[in-house]
């Protein structure tokens, strides 16, 4: 009966040009539950979900908030309807602080003036009591992502909603990041919260879920309870195929060093430390070298010094026998670097440009492209074509599809076939996989041995664990600026692995690392 169910979204419909994002689809969500909403990049989830926040208005269907039919014109009516929602990428404004990040739309005022000191009392009392810990003062800029996202779930919990949808919110964060998030989403249920979860991954569903709802290709797969289905029956209604969860690879036969990086020193923008302290190692044709540690470690400004976004304060980088260290980002590029950055958005892609001009963003200089300063639209459009099928990256309107009308995961697809299909040396790939469902992970994990497999280096940054088992040939542990230590897969443990995270062991001895 409907009044088991605090929200209804019946028969939904949403176009965009050129797709149906959703079609037909029906969700229901019961009072007190954690409801996850799983599906292919790009199947529809978010668009769900922006229709039940007011950001889309559907062009058919109707959505009934405790058996009542409601209108949700904006995100304001959502809210007053106690509808709160954490987006994928936060809707944060970087100068502003925590504090006023968290109020914005809902500020106390008095005489025309902000009245902050009871915002900042409730803002510290939901921060202590969910284990939500943020510095009220400190700036958006200036804080991890992990942190941001906690700034957007106290946003919905200052407006006391109690209807809560997150959108892909372990995306970006650490292993222990992500344990704390499922034992405040078990809370928020405890105190009879609904919660809309929108995730890819399948160990979180059947970790915190209640029940489960499968979209595929903006259709309804139905819904079923975690307690009677698996982790391979719900992949299957997915992707409509069985997936690997895992997969053999060859043993690593390492070649030459085509990645040095010699006590590279990189200053940090947050505070007067160093982010990156006297870092040490090489990275060789053939191998897989993961670098693994909790986020805010110094591994984003790693990455920076190596590919040319942060200038290093000291130390040396190598590529392929070239020194590199004081290299613009093209010349870099140019000599066989290719990277997949941490941030699509910031690094990865040109937003308000075409599919078709961020596939060639790297190359359109080249005679291929371009002749007499004129880009040949033809050959774009032919190249941008052949990578849209090889890597399967969905849009409404092929390559005139703009980035940003794109979902996150064919974003990264689109990211990652531009930087693989350059045929680099070295391929230097942060979270790749970050944000994307099982069909997407297999393929990018076979096309990153793949490019170990053809003689290519890789240097890998990722939190999941379970990727750095599954993919390096090496794994580098680096905490607090530092490698902390250096481990073969076969001879550790996620657990072992996790002290050296933590900074609870450390190997000095072993300073310069397993021999190759």
């Amino acid at each position: 009966m409907s009044e088991d169910y605090i929200i209804e979204m019946l028969h939904i419909t949403k176009e965009f040009p050129g797709i149906k994002a959703n079609d037909d689809i029906t969700l229901q969500l019961r009072r007190g539950e954690i409801h996850a909403l799983l599906g292919e990049n790009g199947a529809g989830k978010s668009t769900l979900m922006s229709v039940l926040f007011g950001l889309y208005q559907a062009e058919k269907g109707i959505i009934k908030k405790d058996g009542q039919e409601v209108q949700i014109k904006d995100p304001n009516d959502a809210n007053r309807l106690g509808i709160g929602m954490v987006h994928q990428h936060f809707k944060l404004v970087e100068c502003f602080t925590v504090l006023d990040n968290i109020i914005l739309g809902v500020e106390d005022t008095k005489h025309g003036f902000l009245e902050k000191e009871a915002a900042r009392k409730k803002v510290m009392a939901l921060s202590e009591k969910y284990g939500l810990r943020v510095d009220p003062d400190a700036y958006v800029s200036d804080i991890s992502v992990g942190m941001q996202q906690r700034v957007e779930i106290l946003k919905m919990l200052y407006r006391d909603n109690e209807i809560l949808i997150f959108d892909e919110p372990t995306a970006v964060l650490t292993p222990q990041e992500i344990d704390e998030l499922m034992e405040i989403m078990r809370g928020f249920k405890k105190e009879g919260k609904s919660i809309l979860f929108i995730t890819h991954k399948l160990a979180e569903i059947m970790a915190v879920a209640d029940r489960c709802t499968v979209l595929r290709k903006g259709r309804y797969m139905g819904t079923k309870d975690i307690a009677g289905t698996t982790k391979e029956e719900l992949s299957r209604m997915m992707v409509g195929r069985d997936v690997q969860f895992s997969f053999e690879k060859k043993e690593c036969k390492p070649g030459e060093t085509l990645l040095s990086v010699k006590d590279l020193v990189v200053p940090s923008k947050v505070h007067k430390n160093n982010a990156v302290k006297g870092v040490s190692f090489d990275v060789h044709a053939g191998e897989i070298v993961c670098v693994a540690g909790i986020e805010g470690n110094g591994q984003s400004e790693l990455v920076f010094g190596i590919t040319g976004l942060e200038k290093a304060s000291a130390g040396s980088i190598r590529l392929c026998g070239k020194d590199i260290t004081n290299a613009s980002i093209r010349v870099r590029s140019r000599d066989g670097m290719a990277h997949i950055p941490e941030d699509r958005h910031k690094y990865g892609l040109v937003l308000d440009y075409s599919l078709e001009q961020n596939l060639v963003l790297q190359r359109y200089w080249q005679p291929e492209f371009e002749e007499h300063g004129v880009i040949k639209a033809e050959a774009v459009r032919k190249y941008s074509e052949g990578l849209i099928d090889k890597y399967d990256i969905r849009s409404g309107q092929g390559p005139l599809t703009p980035a940003r009308a794109m979902s996150g995961g064919n974003q990264q697809k689109a990211i990652i076939a531009r930087e693989i299909d350059r045929n680099p040396s070295i391929l230097v790939a942060v979270q790749p996989t970050r944000g994307l469902d099982v069909g997407a992970i297999e393929f990018i994990h076979h096309s990153l041995v793949g490019e170990r497999d053809a003689g290519k280096g890789v240097l890998l940054i990722s939190l999941e664990l379970d990727e750095v088992m599954n993919l390096s040939d090496r794994i580098l542990v680096m905490y607090e600026g530092e490698i902390v230590g250096e481990f073969r897969p076969k001879d550790t443990d996620v657990q072992e692995l996790g002290l050296y995270m933590s900074g609870a062991k450390r190997n000095t001895a072993g300073k310069e690392g397993i021999a190759v």
